[in-house]
């Protein structure tokens, strides 16, 4: 929102007309503390109260506005008990009673003779034509509720329509006309925006439908460009200043590639290319790389790491969970020379002396590859010279706890890894300040995962089957139902459920447990048994959704899967189809609700995570996925990803051509911008250049 001179709009509610202790405190239900709040806080629809139907006119049910002289005003007792308040109009077509129950005050409103606009919804009875709980004002008012197209926002309890109406317009007329426009009058001019005054009143309270749909087009716009003005100077400190230019070795790459077991994909060899002249640039490179369940990004990070090693430096890897952190660890160890190339490992499950030990050889350099979890954010940990920093499963980690990793470096190269899969326009939004790869495909011989949607009724058959093929010399998952309220639920969920499995089930298989509250050995020591097969059917908790791979696995039963979101049973999936036999997803559920069955029908339906992530996006809260309000960005109050990607394409070509211009945001015209964007998104614009 713009700022003011003598008033503000980060000012308090309080400083509007009418807004006491009482009302600010149920104003705060709704997130409105500010002015800017209140006027950020946008109708949910409009009414269209334009038409004045004559009394004598309107028919039973019909929504209508009407407009009359009051002929009498009273409350009546009923044999309920109830006060019930009778207004009458009379438009001299016919006669309307206006009608409220148990607010006796009602009738000190109102004067014989005083002429009224009301709205509501018509009742025809025996008792004549009614209107219940009308909205009305008198003619000599502002007309905020009748007589035009009226807005009508989310309320809260102890809050009405007609009293937050004169509040919105009480700060429209205070503080707009003093307000200065954010947006630089150049380019409203040329993407063709109206003012930021003229877009709050039409938003508010529109003189046309049309006047509603480019207030809205105005307001989408800024608020997707504060956020790309954030990221475009986010970009730009990045790209000014120097990192590490590496060498890129070609020879000793090549070596590296020909000890791996299998044969680069062509998409992980042109991402491979993209990260090769990044690291040789010189400056520290920014890159997100996105990659399906499976695609091959472990290697490609690796490759990343091998450059940084040749050249002297360390690179660290930091993964979410301990258990992806080890598989990372024993991954790293296959594919390279453990003679000249040390990998450590760093988790906090280590004891206090091994802990010390690993730090210590981090500090000196005696370790080269480094791979651990949030541990590696420990004060303690030192490294003698990080030359790059790569996170896995990205959306898991803050922005804060990225920088903090980077900062145990002068300048080190980033490389982020998903694999939950992002639309396009919120990669834009999130990860506005980095370039992105994507890994298109899988790898040869991988087969397409059959998935099935299964009633509870059908439990036996599919442990029929899981039993088939264990005996066939497969593997299996059973992933216990989501307890969202407790870990330790979801661990005696597992725990009763494996032990049931065990015994009355599959007696004669092996099957093994895991879960988020056992110690980070005992989960290895399962893990590593079920690698070597030594367990058959491995239930689970949804701890195993991120990372572990053991190709043998070619079955996942997944219990009351429509309590999972989409990207999570997709992840969940994503743990067999890893090896060359054929894989199977038994998702058993009986959803009660329309998107449960919708996110069932996709798992279905397809197997490409990206298809996947936009039907997600369709289903849920975009700022409810892959931890948007980690990246500190604020909550979108108009814009929507899904709808408004045409606006989001104009919002970052604006916003990195505005800021290449001016890269302090310096200039006259951007004031408040400058202000309203290091405010919001806590940048230092004093370091941009």
């Amino acid at each position: 929102m713009a700022r003011m001179e003598a008033r503000s709009a980060g000012d308090s509610v309080r400083r509007i007309k009418g807004v006491g202790s009482a009302i600010s405190g149920t104003l705060t239900k709704l997130g409105i503390e500010t002015v800017s709040d209140l006027l950020w806080h946008l109708p949910r629809s409009y009414e269209d109260r334009t038409t004045l139907r004559r009394i004598g006119d309107v028919e039973d049910g019909e929504a209508a506005t009407v407009s009359g002289a009051v002929v009498a005003a009273g409350n009546e007792r009923l044999p309920t008990g109830k006060v019930a308040t009778k207004v009458v109009l009379d438009d001299g077509t016919g006669t309307v009673t206006l009608l409220w129950f148990n607010q006796w005050f009602q009738k000190g409103r109102f004067q014989k003779g005083q002429t009224i606009s009301a709205y509501g919804t018509v009742r025809k009875n025996q008792w004549g034509t009614q209107i219940p709980n009308p909205e009305w004002e008198g003619l000599s008012d502002s007309l905020l509720q009748s007589s035009r197209i009226t807005p009508v926002y989310p309320l809260t309890e102890g809050l009405s329509q007609a009293v937050l109406r004169k509040f919105i317009r009480s700060a429209l007329e205070d503080y707009l006309p003093v307000a200065d426009d954010p947006l630089p009058e150049e380019m409203r001019e040329r993407v063709g925006l109206m003012g930021a005054a003229e877009a709050f009143r039409e938003v508010h309270f529109p003189h046309s439908a049309e006047a509603v749909e480019r207030a809205r087009e105005r307001l989408i716009f800024e608020e997707l460009f504060y956020v790309q003005v954030a990221m475009a100077l986010r970009r730009h400190r990045a790209q000014r200043e120097p990192g590490i230019a590496f060498a890129v070795n070609r020879d000793s790459l090549d070596r590296f590639f020909k000890r791996l077991p299998f044969a680069l994909t062509p998409a992980q060899k042109k991402v491979i290319g993209e990260i090769e002249r990044d690291m040789a640039g010189p400056y520290p490179m920014n890159r997100l790389l996105q990659g399906d369940v499976g695609s091959g990004k472990t290697v490609v990070a690796l490759t990343a790491m091998m450059i940084a090693f040749h050249n002297g430096c360390q690179a660290a890897m930091m993964a979410p969970t301990e258990i992806l952190a080890e598989q990372h660890f024993l991954s790293l160890g296959q594919f390279i020379d453990g003679k000249s190339i040390r990998v450590e490992l760093l988790t906090g499950s280590l004891t206090p002396k091994k802990a010390e030990a690993v730090r210590e050889r981090i500090r000196t350099g005696e370790s080269h590859l480094v791979v651990g979890t949030h541990a590696l954010l420990q004060e303690r940990v030192e490294f003698h010279r990080l030359g790059l920093v790569v996170i896995d499963e990205q959306h898991r980690f803050g922005v804060l706890q990225r920088a903090n990793l980077r900062d145990k470096g002068r300048r080190p190269d980033l490389l982020v890894m998903t694999a939950t899969p992002i639309p396009r326009t919120l990669a834009l939004t999130v990860y506005g300040d980095l370039d992105v790869s994507r890994i298109q495909g899988m790898p040869p011989g991988r087969k397409a995962i059959r998935t099935y949607w299964k009633s509870a009724q059908g439990r036996q058959q599919i442990y029929e089957g899981i039993h088939a093929l264990v005996k066939q010399g497969r593997q299996a998952y059973i992933v216990c139902p989501l307890i969202e309220e407790s870990e330790r639920l979801q661990a005696k969920a597992a725990v009763e459920m494996a032990e049931r499995l065990r015994t009355e089930v599959f007696p004669d298989l092996a099957v093994g447990l895991l879960h988020g509250q056992m110690k980070a050995a005992d989960k290895e020591a399962v893990m590593g048994r079920f690698r070597r097969g030594e367990i058959q059917i491995l239930v689970a908790t949804p701890v195993i959704e991120v990372g572990v791979d053991v190709p043998n696995a070619s079955v996942i039963l997944i219990e009351d899967a429509a309590r999972f979101g989409l990207a999570q049973l997709h992840q969940l999936r994503g743990r067999v189809g890893r090896g060359r036999e054929q894989s199977f997803c038994l998702l058993m559920a009986d959803p009660k609700t329309e998107p449960g069955k919708q996110r069932l029908q996709a798992m279905v339906k397809h197997q490409d995570g990206f298809v996947l992530a936009e039907q997600d996006l369709k289903l849920r809260n975009t700022g409810d996925l892959w931890g948007v309000r980690q990246h500190g960005l604020p909550e979108l109050k108009i814009a929507d990803l899904l709808r408004d990607f045409d606006a989001l394409d104009r919002a970052i070509a604006e916003a990195r051509a505005l800021v290449a211009r001016d890269p302090e945001l310096r200039s006259p015209e951007c004031a408040s911008l400058r202000r309203l964007v290091s405010e919001t998104f806590h940048i230092d614009l004093a370091l941009v250049n």
